[in-house]
């Protein structure tokens, strides 16, 4: 396999950072997934961080060097990850659960497939056209479907962030996964949560890309979405992959073909030690605390 790849995560104009994102990679399979917590004082990122780094788990041990059933992979991930933030919430004895979008990509075999919940998104580009891309849990793209409002007026309605499904809740996640999808040479993808979707559209997203490689044309989209969103802009996550682009500088992209085999690669944004230095809800002792209560459940959940 031969891939570029950018991700970033930054705060906005928030305290915190409760989106998660990361990509992990075999010498034949590659993942991405990212995650975008709801909720205040830890609970979000701990939602999304347990959604992250369970589905990276389960990748890490199911990857030989494929995985053998890719669909069944992504579905029983998104609920291994929705029990574990359900059973940390029970552990807890909270009086909400943390909760979480959720989004996930599997890659091998020059095939693509997808799942997400909630209103992180997924948008497949080929040659600068869309192609492909998730459709929203949230009220406001019922609407649209619904042909009560239209796409242009979903961008400013004020129940645009009300979701209905995510992992973690009393729920069952609602979810939607795609068929296979063969690639071509130059197909991207991109992952995003509503901090960085919210604020640029699908045409400057396939126009900043066409003719630059990702790492050349995100980061100036998220510095864009960043100061779109002003002084309360949300946390503004990314992942970008495109396959086998030519344009592709050889420091840029990731091979596969050198790699040991059973071996696999891995990199994940920010995570919960990495919180802003003027930040002081939370204290060291607790967020390593969380970070080894974390740690429990993804031991007890990515066997499932």
């Amino acid at each position: 396999m031969r891939f570029a790849i950018f991700q970033d995560s930054i705060s906005g104009g928030r305290p915190t950072n409760q989106d998660r994102v990361a990509y992990s990679y075999s010498t034949e399979a590659l993942l991405l997934v990212l995650a975008d917590g709801m909720g205040g004082h830890l609970h979000g990122e701990i939602a999304a961080e347990i959604a992250v780094r369970i589905t990276l788990s389960r990748f890490e041990r199911e990857a030989k060097p494929l995985i053998s059933k890719p669909k069944e992979f992504l579905t029983d991930s998104l609920l291994a990850a929705h029990r574990a933030i359900e059973d940390y919430t029970i552990t807890h004895a909270l009086t909400d659960s943390p909760r979480s979008t959720f989004v996930a990509c599997l890659v091998q075999n020059k095939t693509a497939c997808w799942i997400h919940a909630g209103d992180s998104r997924l948008y497949f580009f080929r040659r600068g056209s869309l192609i492909g891309r998730t459709r929203d849990h949230s009220r406001v793209q019922h609407l649209v479907d619904s042909g009560i409002i239209t796409p242009k007026l979903a961008e400013s309605h004020p129940d645009r962030n009300k979701i209905y499904s995510c992992v973690g809740g009393p729920s069952t996640p609602h979810f939607d996964i795609s068929d296979d999808t063969p690639l071509l040479q130059g197909d991207l993808f991109v992952l995003s949560s509503d901090g960085f979707w919210g604020e640029l559209s699908i045409d400057e997203i396939s126009h900043a890309c066409m003719g630059h490689t990702v790492m050349e044309a995100m980061p100036d989209l998220v510095q864009l979405a960043n100061s779109r969103g002003g002084e309360g802009a949300d946390n503004i996550s990314v992942l970008a992959m495109a396959w086998e682009q030519q344009e592709a500088t050889p420091d840029s992209t990731i091979s596969t073909a050198t790699m040991p085999l059973g071996s696999v690669g891995m990199q994940m944004g920010v995570s919960m030690g990495d919180r802003r230095a003027d930040v002081e809800d939370v204290s060291d002792e607790e967020i390593e605390k969380a970070i080894s209560e974390i740690q429990d459940a993804i031991k007890r959940y990515s066997k499932d």
